[in-house]
């Protein structure tokens, strides 16, 4: 019997791995977190508060003076690779659920403008380029265009105000360009911008052109509504359904029921981090003895996005609160909480857009003494791979993963 609770903390980067500067050299230098503690001392004098989070291993994940060397509590703590190319929720996502992502199509969509279009001519709807720039303009309302805040080509936007087009409409178009798509992600974005979107097209890294989301007011005027649509993937093979068709309950909670879209599941979609947060302790608190929950807290991705430190901090101590009454939850033998991160999102790096970091991963493991450091894994796949473990399935079924734990009882690590 065990209860699994894997939270997603979106953008939290312990690090840029080695090949981060590839699109952007600047983002070698990327450390989310490490500059977040950084910022936060000089903007304050004082230490970032993250009881919880330290007393999980996030200090083992991320050595920092700002941080606690040693855990206190029982757990396994290291760090990943992300195992895909790039940086994006969305592939970052599925990899950990174990599908493999390796082979993900980046490409503009100035490549493929006309086969777009031809598509939504074909559905009845009318499709221009922006004043002879690579994006459309669909029913002169809602813009097709390349995503600013993933690695350059890896994702493709369906943008439109909620004063202009309904989301169900938007995400209807969106559905059109996916048909046609080769990229990973097509994602449909309505929200409520201080000026007609076109007034927020910018040039982006490597030939890119799109609406610069944060700088429109859509993460900070309230109401923002995303549909992720996702490429083709083989079901059968990742975490949620696995566990599924083994009867196991699945709840997926905040941005993971929007990406993870598993018909088996219980979905919960929220963006406000008090919601998500309520939403996955609500999730265990109903939850029989054998469980599965995935949890994903946006909100740090989005303060990542609009370069806003002070904010990610807020965000990272309300969640590291809410740890605090979660973990009582999941103190049983067997049960799990797993957290980590999908991708980096540096708060001051300088600019809107991912960044290609290794992730924290903490295992909290209540039936174990001690604490265990854990070897960088090479992929997110085996976050999955460990979750499956734990709930008794077979991690080889999964498309891709092996998991991070030892048997319980294994040596637990000395203190530095």
């Amino acid at each position: 019997m065990s209860r699994v609770v894997i939270l997603v903390i979106d953008g939290f980067g312990v690090g840029a791995m080695p090949d981060a500067g590839a699109p952007r050299p600047g983002d070698a230098a990327a450390d989310t977190l490490g500059h977040l503690l950084d910022d936060h001392r000089a903007a304050t004098g004082r230490r970032l508060q993250l009881p919880v989070l330290e007393a999980l291993g996030l200090g083992l994940a991320h050595p920092h003076p700002e941080l606690a060397p040693v855990p206190s509590l029982p757990v396994a703590a290291g760090r990943a690779a992300l195992g895909y190319p790039g940086a994006d929720t969305y592939a970052g996502h599925q990899t950990m659920m174990g599908a493999d992502f390796s082979r993900v199509t980046a490409v503009r969509l100035a490549g493929h403008l006309d086969e777009v279009a031809t598509a939504l001519r074909a559905s009845g709807h009318h499709a221009d380029r922006l004043a002879g720039r690579s994006l459309l303009v669909v029913d002169g309302r809602a813009l097709v265009h390349d995503n600013l805040e993933a690695d350059p080509g890896v994702n493709w936007n369906v943008s439109a105000r909620l004063e202009d087009l309904s989301f169900a409409e938007i995400v209807s178009i969106a559905q059109v360009v996916r048909s046609v798509a080769p990229v990973a992600r097509v994602i449909a974005v309505g929200g409520h911008a201080d000026a007609p979107l076109e007034s927020f097209v910018r040039d982006g890294d490597l030939g890119t052109v799109g609406l610069d989301t944060p700088a429109s007011g859509f993460y900070r005027n309230g109401g923002l509504a995303v549909r992720h649509l996702g490429a083709p993937l083989d079901h059968t093979r990742r975490l949620p359904e696995l566990a599924a068709a083994a009867d196991i309950p699945v709840t997926l909670v905040g941005k993971a029921a929007d990406v993870l879209a598993c018909d088996a599941a219980i979905c919960c979609p929220a963006v406000s981090t008090a919601e998500v947060l309520g939403l996955t302790l609500d999730a265990v608190r109903q939850a029989p003895d054998t469980a599965l929950v995935v949890s994903n807290v946006q909100e740090t991705d989005l303060a990542g996005h609009q370069q806003d430190a002070s904010r990610y901090a807020a965000v990272l101590r309300r969640t590291d609160a809410v740890l605090g009454a979660l973990l009582p939850l999941l103190a049983s033998p067997g049960d799990r909480l797993i957290i980590t991160g999908d991708h980096g999102n540096d708060p001051v790096i300088g600019h809107a857009g991912h960044t290609r970091e290794y992730v924290p991963v903490l295992i909290h493991r209540p039936e174990a003494t001690g604490f265990d450091r854990l070897p960088t894994a090479r992929t997110l796949a085996d976050v999955g791979a460990t979750a499956a473990d734990a709930l008794g399935l077979r991690a080889a079924a999964l498309g891709n993963g092996t998991s991070l734990l030892r048997p319980v009882g294994g040596s637990a690590g000395a203190p530095r």
